[in-house]
């Protein structure tokens, strides 16, 4: 399936080929807008030449950091993002034999072990493993057992929570909306 989580083709079409590339967009989707995230791998393809696990992991951090801080950035915050983005290759290459979809493929695991999988590497916690379940599931044919109860509540069919329920420009503002009324609400509920 082509996903469509930005609104650059070329770097969608990486995210649909390449599942490091997908999973490092997940890792930057913090603190700076999702498409933003996302078009994250491209980046660094046009500027290191490479997505592949191995050679990010071996690559010169200071060299990465450099690449990640060139204009446009990579990430608002260049220097911890680029070390969490080597730490996630190397978890890859060193846990996974550097196949990234070996996670969720490996054994044919549940729902649940794939959730275990995912919040076991770098910069994965609970919230974050669970969109990228929820992700796997409902766009890209995951379908081990248990796996929209492990997503809860991301993996709801119908939902407008998270990136894995963008697929075009107009689910990606009805998921940005959900979002920034979810924070509304629990601004307003911590002012009571």
């Amino acid at each position: 399936m082509d996903l469509h989580l930005t609104d650059d083709a070329e770097a969608n079409r990486l995210l649909s080929d390449d599942p490091f590339a997908l999973l490092t967009g997940m890792l930057l989707d913090q603190q700076i807008a999702m498409e933003v995230a996302f078009a994250g791998p491209q980046k660094l393809v046009e500027r290191i030449g490479t997505i592949d696990p191995a050679d990010i992991a071996g690559y010169d951090p200071d060299a990465f950091k450099a690449a990640f801080s060139e204009k446009p950035a990579v990430h608002r915050f260049p220097g911890s993002m680029s070390g969490r983005v080597q730490s996630l290759a190397t978890a890859i290459v060193d846990d996974w034999d550097g196949d990234t979809a070996a996670i969720w493929t490996r054994d044919s695991p549940s729902g649940a072990e794939v959730l275990k999988r995912l919040k076991k590497l770098p910069g994965f916690g609970e919230q974050k493993a669970k969109i990228f379940l929820a992700l796997l599931g409902k766009q890209l044919g995951f379908d081990g057992e248990g796996w929209r109860e492990a997503s809860e509540p991301y993996g709801e069919p119908g939902s407008k929570r998270s990136v894995a329920d963008i697929h075009d420009r107009a689910s990606l503002l009805e998921v940005r909306e959900t979002k920034r009324a979810a924070k509304a609400a629990a601004r307003a509920a911590k002012g009571k």
